[in-house]
């Protein structure tokens, strides 16, 4: 068997103030680069800029849209007289 380990550089970051000051170059340079960029607002990540592809990423809400059917009422109690553990 065998292994690759793949050591990825961290993701780049800048603060919003920061970013807010040098949007357009820092766009200009994202789109140039191929980098990653996350913009942070007190310390915690709250966006990620990266290079447009022309690739729409696929949300996981509505995967399985029309893929699944539920069967009789999900919001009604089960009919269980009495708990397993119960007893």
């Amino acid at each position: 068997m065998i292994v690759t380990i793949v050591k990825r550089a961290p993701m780049k970051t800048m603060k919003a103030s920061e970013f807010k000051a040098k949007c357009l170059a820092v766009m200009d340079k994202i789109a140039a680069d191929g980098d990653c960029l996350v913009i942070t607002k007190n310390g915690k990540p709250v966006a990620e800029l990266r290079p447009f592809t022309g690739e729409r990423v696929q949300s996981p809400f509505g995967i399985h849209n029309g893929k699944i059917e539920i069967l009789g009422d999900i919001m009604e109690p089960i009919d269980v007289d009495e708990w397993e553990a119960l007893k």
